[in-house]
């Protein structure tokens, strides 16, 4: 399972309604590249973007039961697809959704923690689980590209390399999770397995995916 970061748009109504129910409305935006890594002193900047629909495969079955959870914790659940408690609408600038915390929900303590920590703007993220594709499926599902390099000098005179940008462009979605912040270090995304091209260009490899966990 993969998990990508963006910053989070929630909107928490605070009126619950007759019910005792509490509404959650969030967004994951497309197009919208996220810093993996600075390049450090000598190395090229990474960055990852997803397409629009990127995740429509999943999003668009709805017998696909996909899930709200606290910080990727299958254990901590506000609300699914299955139960009817959360409604995702796929488009070309978001994904968006609207959850139901129900009364029951409301009870659990990580339910507790995630709508206090919502109210207090301490938790600001959305990051979605997905898994890429197998090739025999989507031939094409993730693609590497290169911004043009700056030609002006770093602070030790060398040039400024472009960033590697990582596009995904179909993920099968299975969560998204209410999170406080980027989860990695720089270290962590460093340690992963990159493999350099004939042509210099650096690209991770297949089986490196479990990363990217921002």
């Amino acid at each position: 399972m993969l998990t990508g970061f963006a910053p989070g748009e929630f909107v928490l109504e605070e009126r619950a309604a007759r019910s005792g129910n509490r509404r959650l409305r969030g967004r994951f935006p497309y197009n919208r590249k996220t810093v993996l890594s600075s390049g450090g002193r000598r190395g090229r900047p990474r960055k990852e973007q997803f397409a629009p629909r990127a995740f429509a495969y999943n999003v668009e079955k709805p017998e696909v039961d996909i899930r709200l959870l606290v910080g990727h914790n299958w254990g901590a659940p506000l609300a699914s697809r299955k139960t009817g408690t959360l409604e995702l609408q796929d488009g070309d600038e978001a994904l968006t959704f609207v959850a139901i915390i129900t009364p029951e929900v409301q009870e659990t303590s990580w339910a507790r923690d995630a709508l206090a920590g919502l109210a207090a703007g301490l938790i600001v993220g959305l990051s979605p689980g997905f898994t890429i594709p197998p090739e025999r499926a989507v031939p094409k599902a993730e693609e590497i590209t290169e911004e043009p390099d700056d030609g002006s000098p770093d602070e030790d005179g060398q040039p400024q390399h472009g960033a590697i940008i990582r596009t995904i462009l179909a993920a099968l979605l299975w969560e998204l999770s209410l999170v406080t912040a980027a989860a990695y270090s720089e270290a962590e995304v460093e340690a992963r397995d990159w493999t350099p091209t004939p042509s210099g260009l650096v690209v991770p490899k297949s089986q490196a995916l479990r990363r990217w966990r921002l």
